[in-house]
């Protein structure tokens, strides 16, 4: 074993942490003009506003780590629909099209869904709670 490999969980989670907190700060930017935005996006506004709630609910889930695998496999999903709509049709490559972050976000989310939360989740402090036997009362 790798001396490296105990520090496995805690990399995991300081990497779901960053990855979450950065999906929401996009949201924010959108719905709030948050971050040096112009102005925010009017309510409802498909797909912009949509796109920007689903950031905004899975990057902050994902950030503290309640329902972080299904959150990170929605908010990569959405990211992935983002790079096909919108940026594909304006060049092949990541670079050409503007569809870094797009790209980034559905990769790190996914590897996110696919790994779990790591340390430092709050639903796995929450599920223990949970999973506590109650002491019956005299």
């Amino acid at each position: 074993m790798h001396r490296l490999d105990s520090a496995r969980d805690h990399l995991i989670g300081l990497y779901r942490v960053v990855v979450g907190f950065l999906f929401a700060c996009h949201g924010m930017k959108t719905i709030f003009g948050l971050f040096g935005a112009h102005a925010p996006s009017p309510v409802g506004v498909w797909p912009g506003w949509w796109a920007a709630l689903i950031q905004l609910v899975c990057g902050l889930l994902v950030c503290v780590g309640v329902a972080s695998r299904s959150a990170a496999l929605l908010g990569s999903g959405s990211m992935a629909y983002a790079y096909f709509t919108v940026h594909l049709p304006n060049g092949l490559w990541p670079i050409q099209n503007g569809g870094e972050a797009a790209a980034l976000f559905c990769w790190a989310l996914l590897i996110v869904a696919f790994t779990g939360p790591g340390r430092f989740a709050l639903g796995r402090l929450l599920s223990r709670r949970s999973a506590e036997p109650v002491s019956a009362s005299v």
